[in-house]
C-alpha cells in the first residue's frame, strides 16, 4: 500500500495547484481540504502534519506581527494622506505614474505587499475620476511596483522570507546580496513606465486644484502616529542588527513586539478595540500558509521531493550557474500562473537535496533547524528561486495576490481588468524584469 502514497500526494498536491489556477474554490479552502484529506487517507500521520507546520512557525509569526501593525495604523488615515498627497502634486501623467511608485515602494518594502494594495488601491478610482483619468492602468502600474519592492527586503514578501529563512539568511546580508538585483527590476519598471504608460504619461491634467483633491484628509490621532513612525524604527532597526547581537533576535521575534507595542499605543489611547483588530487579520493567509507546508511536508515524507531531486542531479550535475539561470525562468514562468507561496516552500526541499545528492552541501544542512551557514557556491540558486518567484507574478492577472485583489477593486468601481490587457503590460515587464536579473546572477557568480 505504501507504493500508492507518493501517487496521491503528488495527485493531491497538483489538483490543489489547479484548482487554484482555475478559481473554482477559493485558495484557502482548497488547500485545507487538500490537508485534511492526505491526513485523513494516512498517506502522512497528524504528528508528522503537525511537525511540518511547527517547522515553519517563524513565517506565520512575521506575517502576523506585521499586519497587526498595519491593522493597528490604519484609523490614523495614514495611507488616505499619502494617496491624496499624490493626486495633488499630480501636475501631469508623469508625476502621478512616478507618485505611484514613489508611495508604493517604501512601504511594500517592509510591509506584506497584499496588505498594502489592500489598504491603498482603494484611493486609486477617485483620484483618477478627480483627475479625469482611467484608473485601470494606474492599479496595473500600483501592483508591479507592489510585487517587485517585496525584493528590496527579507520580509517584503513571503516568498523571499521563506526562501530567506531556509538558508539562514539574515536582514543585513539580504540587503548586500539580493536587495541590490531588486533595485534594479524596479528601476526596469521605471525606465519602461514612459512607453507601457505612454496615454498617461503625456496627460496633463486640468483638475489637480479641484476641490476634491485640493484639500489633503486629516491625520486623525497624531499622537498615535508619531508612535506609530517610533515602533516602525525600532522594527527596521532590529531588523538589520538583531542577528550580529550576542543573542541574536529573529525578525520574526522583532515583528512580534513590534505588534505587541502597537496594540499597546492603540488600546491605551482608545483609537480601537483589540477584538476589531484581531477580526480584521488576514487569517486567510495564514491557514493557505500551514496548509501548504502540509501538502509539501507530504511530498517529502513519501519521497517525491527525493525523486525530483535525482532528475536534477542526473541533468545539472554540479554546474549550480546554469542550474540558476534555469531555476530563475523557470520558477518565474510557472509563478505568473502558480501563487508562488506552494511554488517556493516545494522548490526548497527540492533544491536542497539536489545540491546534497551532487556532494555541495552537507546532508544535515537539510534537517530542520539547523543554523549553519551554506556553502557560498550554492547560494545563487535561491536568489535566483526569490526573483523568479517574486517577479514572475506580474505576468498574469492571475500570477499574485496582489493582482487579483486589484481587479477586486476595479470591479467594485464597475471596471473589470480584463486578462489581456494585464497581459499587455504585464509579459513586457515580466520578461525584461527577469532577464535584468538574470545579468545580476551573473554577475553575483562572477564576483564569489
Amino acid at each position: 500500500m505504501d507504493w500508492l502514497k507518493p501517487w496521491i500526494a503528488s495527485g493531491i498536491f497538483l489538483g490543489v495547484i489547479g484548482i487554484v489556477l482555475l478559481d473554482w474554490i477559493h485558495l484557502t479552502i482548497v488547500s485545507l481540504l487538500g490537508a485534511i484529506v492526505l491526513v485523513f487517507l494516512r498517506v502522512i500521520r497528524v504528528e508528522d502534519a503537525v511537525q511540518s507546520v511547527s517547522q515553519n512557525y517563524s513565517t506565520f509569526v512575521l506575517l502576523f506581527g506585521v499586519m497587526v501593525i498595519v491593522r493597528a495604523f490604519e484609523p490614523t488615515g495614514i495611507f488616505s494622506y499619502l494617496a491624496a498627497l499624490i493626486a495633488r502634486s499630480a501636475k501631469d501623467g508623469k508625476r502621478l505614474l512616478l507618485g505611484i511608485v514613489a508611495i508604493t515602494t517604501p512601504i511594500c518594502a517592509v510591509l506584506p505587499n497584499a496588505t498594502t494594495v489592500m489598504l491603498l488601491a482603494p484611493l486609486i478610482p477617485p483620484i483618477a475620476s478627480a483627475l479625469e483619468t482611467d484608473f485601470v492602468p494606474l492599479l496595473i502600474l500600483m501592483v508591479f511596483v507592489a510585487n517587485t519592492s517585496g525584493l528590496l527586503t527579507l520580509v517584503g514578501d513571503p516568498a523571499t522570507y521563506l526562501v530567506g529563512s531556509s538558508i539562514n539568511l539574515g536582514f543585513a546580508d539580504y540587503l548586500r546580496h539580493v536587495t541590490p538585483g531588486g533595485v534594479l527590476a524596479l528601476g526596469a519598471i521605471v525606465v519602461m513606465i514612459p512607453w507601457l504608460f505612454r496615454d498617461i504619461w503625456n496627460l496633463k491634467f486640468k483638475m489637480a486644484e479641484d476641490a476634491a483633491i485640493a484639500q489633503l484628509p486629516p491625520i486623525r490621532y497624531p499622537n498615535v502616529l508619531r508612535s506609530g513612525a517610533i515602533i516602525t524604527t525600532f522594527i527596521l532597526f532590529f531588523f538589520s542588527i538583531g542577528q550580529y547581537l550576542p543573542n541574536p533576535i529573529t525578525p520574526p521575534a522583532v515583528a512580534l513586539m513590534g505588534a505587541a507595542l502597537s496594540l499597546l499605543v492603540i488600546h491605551q489611547n482608545k483609537v480601537d478595540t483589540l477584538e476589531n483588530i484581531f477580526r480584521d487579520i488576514d487569517w486567510s493567509t495564514i491557514i493557505f500558509l500551514m496548509s501548504t507546508f502540509i501538502l509539501v511536508g507530504a511530498l517529502e515524507k513519501t519521497g517525491v521531493i527525493h525523486y525530483l531531486a535525482g532528475i536534477l542531479s542526473e541533468n545539472l550535475g554540479t554546474n549550480v550557474f546554469l542550474g540558476s539561470l534555469i531555476i530563475l525562468f523557470l520558477v518565474g514562468c510557472v509563478s505568473s500562473i502558480v501563487n508562488n507561496i506552494p511554488l517556493v516552500v516545494a522548490m526548497v526541499p527540492l533544491l536542497k537535496q539536489y545540491l546534497v545528492n551532487v556532494d555541495l552541501m552537507d546532508a544535515g544542512s537539510l534537517a530542520h533547524g539547523f543554523t549553519g551557514s551554506f556553502n557560498t557556491a550554492v547560494l545563487p540558486l535561491f536568489y535566483a528561486m526569490m526573483f523568479g518567484a517574486t517577479l514572475g507574478g506580474n505576468a498574469t492577472l492571475v500570477g499574485a495576490s496582489c493582482n487579483i485583489i486589484a481587479a477586486g477593486i476595479a470591479e467594485q468601481n464597475q471596471r473589470r481588468i480584463p486578462f489581456a490587457q494585464f497581459l499587455r503590460y504585464g509579459v513586457p515587464i515580466t520578461a525584461v524584469q527577469l532577464t535584468v536579473a538574470a545579468c545580476y546572477i551573473m554577475v553575483l557568480w562572477l564576483l564569489q
